[in-house]
């Protein structure tokens, strides 16, 4: 086959995922739903009188955070007192004085981050009945802000994260237990930022856009409870492996001995206003839409994809051999596209991400099938602990590994797919894109 034809449907390949993070820029996601019209500011559909406010603050937390903050500097202008943000490290983006930016990491906490969140807990205590506080909130929020429950330390909380993560627990069931060890999840900014009025414009990063689960729901109410982190616990065999402090503190909710995270209904949200700006939906149309420009019949499977990457991989290689042989479900050329968000059992100890590790699957699948392409790869521009988004591979793939000694099942199961892609020069990276609502993957078949 003609190495042109490959290079061309790479290339397309790589397209339509830039066609999809445009999509999804902070700036433009914010100024969809925030504008300034005279002395109102338009939220939505909410209108707030700027001259019932003294001052106007800024919060935000995430790795979209910095430049979500542009975009609300932008509208407000010299109506904007000052703000903080946190960010992921690398994530920045043009501000003005005004606004302070604290980098932390993710997804495991630190000390940066730690510091980064009293500070904003400082400045929230700090307002009163006249104050409007706007929060940005994106994916990555939930690590970057971390401030743990007395009696826990954060080398605790980072422990926790790092076996949650392991386990293949799903960003839901990792976010219930961080809410439940946090002093600001879970509702709980809401109720320290009390009694300010809170608007909070978020990207999610979430399956759904469960606004309690996005960035682990700081200002909104908690859908979980004490007893949901215990059966996450069980589930995944963590009694007992979990460091002791935070065991403890979550058995002592389950006993009813200290109270839960603020419910429907807590005095907590009398004045607070939650806004989803931009989701994986809005990521998943504008790749449908650049496919289609190209020429492509389209088919969305799902932007609720989740489960175990290898398995979601060898569904959509499944699909790709299917619509090879019958035409079925789409007529070729077609592109396939879903979005969400999988998991990755960790079971050797290699380096790579949830993208890299559904290209890996999906090229043992589709091995020696012609005019085959696949990518996945994170808006946030990196996956997993590495400097990559994600990675490309066709039919050919496997042929070239064999060809510079690379046994691709021994790289699967040690989870080692970063190496594995970095050696045939197909990792996608792009560098930190200041936006994240979680995953595209793309199939591709001609």
């Amino acid at each position: 086959m003609s190495t042109d034809v490959l290079n061309t449907m790479r290339k397309e390949a790589l397209d339509i995922f830039y066609a999809s993070l445009k999509a999804v820029d902070p700036i433009t996601a914010v100024k969809r739903f925030l504008n300034k019209e005279g002395d109102s500011l338009i939220v939505k559909d909410t209108s707030f009188d700027l001259n019932s406010f003294d001052n106007i603050h800024l919060i935000g937390f995430g790795k979209a955070a910095a430049a979500m903050a542009r975009g609300v500097e932008g509208i407000l202008g010299d109506n904007l007192k000052a703000g903080i943000v946190s960010v992921k490290y690398g994530h920045l983006d043009k501000v003005s004085s005004k606004i302070k930016i604290n980098e932390a990491d993710h997804p495991v906490p630190d000390e940066a981050g730690m510091k980064g969140a009293k500070e904003i807990v400082d400045f929230l205590q700090q307002r009163n009945e006249k104050d409007l506080v706007i929060c940005v909130i994106s994916g990555g929020g939930s690590a970057i802000l971390p401030l743990p429950c007395k009696g826990i330390t954060l080398a605790e909380k980072q422990e926790t994260t790092k076996l949650l993560l392991a386990c293949g627990a799903d960003i839901k069931e990792i976010n219930a237990i961080r809410k439940h060890i946090s002093q600001v999840k879970g509702g709980q900014l809401a109720r320290i930022t009390q009694p300010a009025t809170l608007v909070t414009l978020i990207l999610s990063d979430v399956i759904g856009d469960p606004l309690d689960s996005i960035a682990s729901g700081p200002a909104a109410p908690d859908q979980t409870t004490f007893e949901d982190c215990w059966i996450i616990l069980t589930k995944y065999d963590l009694l007992g492996k979990i460091p002791p402090a935070v065991e403890q503190h979550l058995k002592s909710g389950v006993d009813k001995l200290i109270p839960d995270t603020p419910k429907v209904g807590d005095p907590a949200f009398s004045k607070t206003y939650n806004n989803i700006v931009g989701s994986n939906w809005e990521a998943v149309v504008a790749a449908r839409d650049y496919a289609q420009k190209l020429g492509y019949n389209t088919l969305v499977l799902s932007t609720f994809m989740e489960g175990e990457t290898k398995d979601v991989a060898r569904v959509h290689a499944a699909i790709a051999k299917e619509v090879n042989k019958t035409s079925n479900p789409i007529n070729i050329p077609a592109c396939i596209i879903s979005g969400g968000e999988t998991t990755v059992t960790i079971r050797g100890d290699g380096l790579g991400g949830r993208n890299q590790e559904f290209v890996l699957a999906a090229a043992m699948d589709i091995q020696g099938m012609e005019k085959v392409v696949v990518l996945s790869a994170g808006t946030d521009g990196t996956d997993g602990p590495t400097d990559a988004a994600g990675a490309i591979a066709d039919g050919e793939t496997i042929q070239k590994a064999t060809q510079l000694n690379l046994d691709t099942l021994n790289y699967l199961q040690n989870n080692d797919s970063y190496h594995y892609f970095e050696q045939l020069n197909d990792l996608v990276k792009t560098g930190p894109t200041n936006t994240n609502v979680m995953d595209i993957r793309i199939v591709l078949i001609k």
